[in-house]
């Protein structure tokens, strides 16, 4: 078995045979690879030559040692948050590079799909990757640092956002002016809130995500 940067669970292709599609999944804040590896298990058998890769974020949490986190929330100075932001997104970047030589697969069969702080960091990532990722799914998350982002896009992928109306701890306001910003830099971002729906993903939310992974993917 090919090791990685990070550490994760992974869900195999129901096909058993080769891969044909990666779908790597990046958890919340707090949580790790196992707790969103949930999400891949429900969409396994309906993409079953995909194999799904869920990483522990780099870092044990600050708040829940439990858990891990792409990068440190506690302080809310945005140049701090970036500055980690950034060291988490190189890792990211890594692994994703990895994982693609590992399956001697090209970044049009990777899709990436993110939680909370893993839309974030799938976000930052996937754009400046230089080689165009497939497509990429993000629940209740943010872009981190507009302003870091705006001249260091390099590619474009397919994104479909979406978010709970009743959100709490990252509000949907966040996903408005993600949806506003990355159109005005010419991606194609399809967007849905749910009514009623708080910090999580809701069964609509899991099914039009594999949705939109079918439709890209296959």
């Amino acid at each position: 078995m090919t090791s990685y940067n990070l550490d994760i669970s992974s869900v195999l292709p129901l096909s058993k045979g080769k891969p044909e599609q990666i779908i790597v999944l990046c958890h919340g804040y707090g949580g790790d690879g196992k707790d969103i590896s949930t999400l891949a298990i429900s969409w396994q058998r309906f993409l079953p030559n995909a194999i799904f890769l869920c990483p522990n974020a780099p870092e044990v949490c600050s708040i829940n040692p439990q858990g891990f986190q792409w990068f440190d929330l506690t302080s809310e100075k945005e140049e701090i948050i970036l500055e980690k932001s950034l060291i988490a997104e190189d890792k990211l970047s890594i692994f994703l590079d990895q994982v693609l030589d590992n399956f001697q697969l090209q970044p049009k069969n990777l899709a990436l799909v993110g939680f909370s702080q893993g839309t974030m960091i799938g976000i930052q990532t996937g754009l400046k990757k230089k080689k165009q990722i497939n497509c990429l799914v993000g629940y209740s998350g943010k872009i981190i640092n507009q302003k870091h982002l705006l001249d260091k896009i390099n590619s474009k992928p397919k994104i479909f956002l979406m978010h709970g109306a009743d959100d709490t701890i990252v509000p949907v306001t966040h996903l408005l002016e993600a949806k506003e910003y990355l159109t005005n830099q010419g991606l194609k971002i399809k967007t849905k809130i749910f009514k009623n729906c708080e910090h999580r993903i809701p069964v609509e939310g899991s099914s039009l995500g594999l949705g939109f992974l079918k439709k890209n993917l296959l």
